[in-house]
């Protein structure tokens, strides 16, 4: 295929980024019509289907899916070229979208931000609050703090350390019912629920808790509600220390149970290489996240 046409080239990228056709043209200062022709454009060049309406959105086919890395490619080296000539390779500014679960999105990623916003005031940051593991190699986010390795080889992976785990009790259901220590003393104690299929009984049974559903006084899968319930003297609950130990009227109970430990990983795509303002937001996260313990 020969002379490329850039304009069509950037409708798809954008199209592929935004998964709408609207905001892509609002995005290029473009008509949505004269967008969605440029797209149709590039596929009938192509020979292929680039493309599938879901709803209103765009969905990239397995093929626009394995085309959009070397559009992504094609798009950073007009935009180094761009910044080059202009004399702003070096500029850090824009918008940095970082991907984490609800916990670390909403008491540990706030300080961190804040921080980061002190020292470069030119970059924002868009904090994607999701327990789903973001995929990066569709732009969900530029960054993603995971809790597992990932297994795409295009994307690149820092594991920052391992966080710990362990349960914990407001101050006040602790002057209620006492300290327990062993598992045996949390036996007909009241925990907070994660679930009710029997998922997070099971995962307590794990760690040698002689728990049954009569052990739970309410529930909630959503983490941070979760947390607020435990902080309201609802029961026992697992959270992580990194988020606990910023918690004030939270006591650490089940002294004797072995915390669970799990690593912390900072993932990003190949833009981290060339993209100055990712770059800074990984390592301030990296190191951030390091110095949590």
């Amino acid at each position: 295929m020969e002379n490329l046409d850039w304009n069509q080239l950037k409708a798809f990228l954008e199209t592929a980024q935004t998964g709408s056709l609207s905001a892509a043209a609002r995005k290029l200062g473009l008509t949505q019509p004269t967008l969605s022709r440029q797209v149709a454009a590039i596929e009938r060049r192509m020979g292929v289907t680039l493309f599938e309406r879901v709803g209103k959105a765009m969905a990239l086919t397995p093929t626009g899916l394995d085309l959009l890395e070397h559009a992504r490619a094609m798009g950073a080296a007009a935009e180094a070229l761009g910044l080059a000539a202009t004399g702003r390779s070096q500029a850090v500014g824009g918008v940095v979208s970082v991907s984490a679960t609800d916990m670390v999105a909403a008491h540990l990623l706030p300080p961190l931000v804040r921080q980061l916003r002190g020292e470069e005031p030119g970059i924002a940051i868009e904090i994607i609050s999701s327990n789903a593991v973001s995929d990066l190699l569709r732009r969900e986010a530029d960054i993603a703090i995971r809790h597992v390795q990932p297994e795409q080889p295009d994307l690149i992976a820092r594991r920052i350390r391992d966080a710990s785990a362990g349960f914990y009790a407001s101050q006040d259901w602790v002057a209620a019912h006492g300290h327990p220590r062993t598992a045996q003393e949390a036996a007909h104690l009241p925990f907070v629920g994660s679930d009710r299929a029997g998922q997070y009984l099971a995962y307590l049974r794990q760690h040698g808790l002689p728990l049954g559903e009569g052990s739970f006084s309410c529930y909630s899968d959503h983490n941070v509600a979760h947390w607020a319930l435990v902080r309201q003297g609802m029961g026992i609950g697992a959270i992580m220390d990194d988020i606990a130990r910023e918690t004030p009227g939270v006591v650490r109970v089940l002294d004797d149970v072995p915390p669970v430990y799990f690593p912390i990983w900072l993932v990003s795509h190949r833009e981290l290489r060339t993209s100055r303002r990712i770059q800074r937001v990984f390592e301030a996260l990296a190191q951030g996240l390091s110095g949590s313990s």
